[in-house]
Order: structure tokens, then C-alpha cells, then sequence
């Protein structure tokens, strides 16, 4: 009996790796027909296919992976992170650099929470990313209405249950009062659905403004509202281990030396 695994990569995997959509969204466009491997379209995702395929994607051959890349954008309030809102709303895609290759978020921001939003043009990247295994830290800075004390913030830091809903422990602690607002930073390493409003509710505070200023490793700084600044590889590399080759330096130009006159 031949036990030997079929050679190359689930071709969900390899649209993801493109940057053509994510593992989910590449199924689905799979099953619409709109994937062809080698002239025939395909309509089941549990193929593996090699370079030596050729992979067209609504008829037009899909561009070769570029090196798995990352980066930070700082997501303004009033963007919603899907491609497209079927109630019409600007989303981040709308608002992002030309210049920038297709990209996928690791995560989201809902509409009205703002700051740091991880993009990838790697579908393995944002993956590896988003597994609960990885365990990396989210950080927040939250306002509030009222005058929080620590007492009524215990049950969100040994975990307390919401709408049948169970959210891990988080750290919070409180910075500073501001008028009727006080401002919190909270700490998490789930990210379930509006998990902090959620939580800071059930506890009777309401959230009016929620900044998410790092993920794991990568911080927001002084990135401007609106603004994207990429990842370096060899950080990139360094913190999630990929293989990634740095960038050869560009050879510079000879010049010529002139003879001296003897």
C-alpha cells in the first residue's frame, strides 16, 4: 500500500500564501468556480498542486508569492475591516496606500475601536498569527464612564462569563481619572468579539473610546491615524521564524577611472 504523502501544497494554501484571500475565502471561491489548475476549473479545495501548475485565478494567472511581508497600520475610528460592508460603510481597504499589495489583517478592529491593525500579504503568516497556541499579548487603552475601582474590576481579571460566553482573565489596571471618564489599560491574549466592550459592561462601565496599542511584539508608538509603516524582514523573521531572505544589496555602479596623461 503506498503511504506516501501527494507532493506540493493544498492550493488553498498556496492562493493564501499569493495573497489572493485567506484559507476560508479561497475555499469559497473554489467552490464558485472561479479557481482553474492547468486550463480546468476546479471545484473542490483537497488538491495539492507544485510550481510546475499553473494557477489561474476569474481567468487571469495568479502571481507568483512574494516573500511573506508585515505591516503596522494604525486603523481610524469609522472603518470597518472586511473588504466590502454590505451596509455601504468605508472600510480600511478603501483608505489604504495604493502602493500596497493585496493584504490581509491578522485580527480586526471593530468599527468604532481604533489603533494598531496588523496587514500581511501572507495567508500562512496571518494564520500563524491568529492561533490561539501563539498566545501573544494585545494591549489596550480604554476610557470609560464612571469611577472604576479595583474591586469592580476583579471578575474581569479572573474571568467572568458573558451571555454564555467564557472570557479568559485579563490584566487591567486604572490610569487615571478624567473628569467623568477614567482611563484603563487592559490586557488579553483571546481577542473574541468585542471581548473587552462585552466584559467592561457586564461589570456596569461603558467603553467610549478603544485603543489597541500592540500586538505581541509589535508596538503602535507615534504611528499616525491613517498612517502604515512596514515591518523590517529580518524583525519579521526573527519573531515569527520564517524563512525569509534579506534583500540583496543593490550592486553599486562602477565608475570609470579616468588614464592620467604621462
Amino acid at each position: 500500500m503506498d503511504t506516501k504523502p501527494p507532493e506540493g501544497d493544498r492550493i488553498a494554501k498556496v492562493l493564501a500564501r499569493a495573497g489572493v484571500a485567506s484559507r476560508r475565502d479561497a475555499e469559497k471561491m473554489i467552490l464558485a468556480g472561479r479557481i482553474a489548475v492547468n486550463g480546468k476549473i476546479i471545484d473542490r479545495a483537497a488538491l495539492n498542486i507544485t510550481a510546475a501548475d499553473k494557477v489561474t485565478v476569474d481567468g487571469k494567472p495568479m502571481t507568483p508569492p512574494e516573500p511573506p511581508r508585515l505591516w503596522l497600520y494604525h486603523k481610524p475610528l469609522g472603518l470597518v475591516t472586511t473588504t466590502r460592508d454590505e451596509q455601504g460603510r468605508p472600510t480600511i481597504y478603501d483608505k489604504l496606500p495604493p502602493e500596497l499589495p493585496r493584504v490581509m489583517t491578522v485580527g480586526r478592529l471593530d468599527l468604532n475601536s481604533e489603533g494598531l491593525l496588523l496587514l500581511t500579504n501572507d495567508g500562512g503568516v496571518k494564520r500563524q498569527m491568529e492561533l490561539p497556541s501563539t498566545g501573544w499579548l494585545r494591549k489596550y487603552r480604554v476610557r470609560v464612564n464612571g469611577r472604576p475601582t479595583d474591586a469592580q474590576l476583579e471578575p474581569i481579571r479572573t474571568g467572568l462569563t458573558v451571555d454564555g460566553e467564557h472570557f479568559q482573565p485579563m490584566s487591567v489596571t486604572i490610569d487615571r481619572q478624567q473628569g467623568a471618564n477614567a482611563w484603563l489599560t487592559v490586557s488579553l491574549r483571546e481577542g473574541k468579539n468585542r471581548e473587552i466592550r462585552r466584559a467592561l459592561q457586564d461589570i456596569g462601565l461603558s467603553v467610549n473610546r478603544l485603543i489597541r496599542i500592540s500586538y505581541g511584539p509589535f508596538q503602535l508608538n507615534t504611528l499616525k491615524a491613517g498612517a502604515v509603516e512596514e515591518i523590517r524582514r529580518k524583525v519579521l523573521r526573527d519573531q515569527l521564524g520564517l524563512e525569509i531572505k534579506e534583500e540583496a544589496p543593490k550592486p553599486r555602479r562602477k565608475v570609470p577611472q579616468r588614464r592620467r596623461k604621462m
